[in-house]
């Protein structure tokens, strides 16, 4: 039997990650979730899931000094997946119940959706994925294949290089960012049955 593949996730102290933790061990990972930022700074691939407002999520990771640790892991190329929150936590800034910075990873910024009434706000449920380009994170992973989503903020990414895939919701946003050794995904894996257990394992072999 092979060795089960150490993964970390971090404990920002905005939400239950019961659900996260829970989709990763059923992949076969080892999994660590904790908000130490030491441990972080050990860990060899790191999982960033948000939770809640940006703005607490942030300050969640400045209270426990783990912006810092991160940043030391993207730095040394180990591989990091943001999810929803954590995914708009890679922006320079966002404009959630005021202007808060972000992790500053990716050029863009954090804005609310602004749409027809036709539309409800947040963006809540299935939705589908539309791939820009090839990526390991995305192996097997077929265009318009559905995820679930739930946010009323979304990424404006100002690279375009960096998105890694689109979902139309009144407007094309980024559901998907990659560069280098940092990814995100606005929608949830551990909610998104077969197509998030798949998109998990394929990051536990980057």
């Amino acid at each position: 039997m092979s060795e089960a593949v150490a993964v970390t996730v971090v404990d920002a102290g905005t939400g239950n990650l019961r659900s996260v933790v829970a989709a990763l061990r059923k992949t076969g990972a080892d999994v660590t979730l904790t908000p130490d930022p030491e441990v972080v700074r050990r860990a060899s691939r790191v999982i960033l899931p948000g939770v809640g407002a940006f703005g607490e999520f942030m300050r969640g990771l400045r209270e426990r000094n783990l912006v810092e640790a991160l940043h030391e892991v993207i730095a040394a190329g180990r591989p990091l997946l943001g999810i929803c929150v954590g995914m708009q936590a890679l922006l320079e800034v966002s404009e959630e119940m005021g202007v808060h910075a972000g992790l500053g990873i990716l050029p863009g910024r954090v804005v609310r959706f602004d749409l027809p009434p036709a539309y409800k706000v947040p963006h809540t449920g299935w939705n589908q994925l539309w791939p820009q380009r090839d990526s390991p994170l995305f192996a097997g992973l077929r265009p318009g294949d559905y995820v679930y989503f739930n946010h009323g903020y979304y990424c404006q990414v100002d690279d375009p290089r960096a998105v890694l895939a689109l979902t139309d919701y009144g407007v094309d946003f980024a559901s998907a960012v990659a560069w280098e050794n940092v990814c995100g995904v606005q929608f949830h894996p551990e909610k998104s049955q077969a197509v998030g257990e798949r998109l998990l394992r394929n990051f536990l072999t980057l």
